[in-house]
């Protein structure tokens, strides 16, 4: 008999919305000093851990090093950010400029979703649209004619119940901040219904879970004496999201 799932297995990650930039051309990224033009009134903070990625075929001798990274800092009405290589180390440097991306981009985004601690529960809704393609001129007989439906767009819908906290850090409270984000490039859920954890990380190749980049659409804060805070969120997928229900 197959084991009946609870919430108990259950979790949410979060990628936070307005960290990813995936159009940096090479005049982004300094040919002295640490500074990387990614853009004004984005997401980023100080600590994120994020992923440098220059287009393939291009020069970066004396740029700054591609892969993992931690942000260093970002100013948001300049645009301006640095990296490091270590969370809190110093900002990383260049010589020279990275070229030969011809049409393409380099990128800097959050690097994988994590787990925001302080969730009650979360709900997520498929839908399929329904067209009437149902014809005239049928024959009719002794019962009554069915109209006939072929299926359409898809569409979607969640919601996070979300405690609110006195740590302005964590990243429950910036799920919550971010839906006033007007940049929410980055935004994305990962829904575990069944999260199975090998030492002391996720195994996804034994969970199940859904995929999907989000827009945040809405926070609803309840506040009484009786109960801890909630936040409610609610979010739309803005791509097909993916579903990964068997443990492969």
């Amino acid at each position: 008999m197959a084991t009946v799932l609870s919430g108990t297995s259950g979790a949410l990650f979060y990628s936070p919305a307005g960290t990813s930039v995936t159009t940096l051309a090479a005049s982004a990224f300094p040919s002295s000093g640490a500074n990387i033009t990614v853009g004004a009134n984005l997401g980023f903070q100080v600590g994120d851990a994020v992923t440098l990625t220059y287009p393939s075929g291009s020069t970066t001798t004396n740029a700054i090093t591609a892969g993992a990274k931690f942000v260093k800092t970002y100013d948001s009405s300049t645009g301006v950010l640095t990296l490091s290589a270590t969370n809190g180390g110093a900002a990383l440097t260049a010589s020279a400029a990275p070229s030969g991306f011809g049409s393409n981009f380099a990128s800097i985004v959050f690097t994988a979703p994590q787990v925001v601690g302080n969730v009650r529960e979360w709900s997520f809704e498929i839908t399929r649209a329904e067209i009437d393609v149902t014809e005239i001129g049928q024959t009719l007989t002794n019962t009554v004619p069915f109209r006939t439906f072929i299926s359409g767009f898809a569409d979607g819908s969640g919601s996070a119940s979300v405690y609110s906290t006195d740590d302005d850090t964590n990243l429950a409270t910036r799920l919550v901040k971010d839906v006033l984000l007007r940049i929410q490039s980055g935004a994305k859920m990962k829904l575990y219904i069944d999260r199975v954890l090998s030492g002391g990380s996720v195994d996804d190749t034994a969970s199940r879970s859904i995929t999907a980049d989000v827009i945040l659409t809405s926070a609803s804060f309840n506040v009484n004496p009786d109960d801890g805070q909630l936040v409610e969120i609610a979010f739309r997928p803005s791509t097909a999201p993916e579903f990964d229900l068997s443990k492969t």
